[in-house]
């Protein structure tokens, strides 16, 4: 059990890591959507958009270079409520009628409303991180390998989920 959950941890760190520095960097590439992305969500007072904008990509790609590298408790921590905040901002905004504004998920090419599956999705990226928070014992070769994958398979399931949730939301997905 002790096993499963370390090894369950670690590719969640790997893909999780792998999903926040990919985010930063689109962040970063469309740095000039940004403010009005965070703007849109109608939480943070004005003179605080700017700000977060800048400090929102940088997190990113720290808390992500931190989760990849294996450390545990701190990166962690700080992933697991950078999800739950995203995931109640999205949650705050639905319960406000406002499901039609971008999530800001980093894929700027491709609009993504906010809604619940969202929401989940969020919580349980985050809800995955939750064993990264105990000591783990130390894993062979083998339970490395199958971390990887695990890691790269969650890294590449969550651009897939998110791809696959604004093609059918979009519009064009409704015209004959």
């Amino acid at each position: 059990m002790e096993l499963g959950l370390a090894i369950i941890g670690l590719a969640a760190s790997i893909g999780i890591g792998l999903i926040l520095l990919l985010s930063g960097v689109e962040k970063l590439r469309y740095r000039a959507l940004l403010p009005g992305v965070i703007a849109n969500y109608r939480l943070l007072p004005p003179a605080l958009v700017a700000p977060a904008a800048l400090l929102l990509p940088v997190a990113e790609l720290l808390i992500g270079c931190a989760l990849v590298l294996g450390f545990t408790s701190l990166p962690a921590v700080l992933a697991m409520a950078l999800l739950a905040l995203f995931a109640l901002a999205m949650a705050i905004n639905i319960a406000r009628g406002r499901s039609h504004i971008d999530c800001g998920c980093g894929r700027s090419q491709l609009r993504h409303s906010i809604g619940w599956p969202l929401v989940a999705r969020n919580l349980v990226l985050a809800f995955l991180l939750a064993p990264r928070l105990w000591p783990a014992p130390t894993l062979s070769a083998i339970d490395m390998g199958t971390t990887i994958a695990g890691g790269l398979a969650i890294a590449l399931a969550y651009p897939l989920y998110t791809a696959i949730g604004a093609l059918i939301a979009s519009p064009a997905a409704y015209r004959r």
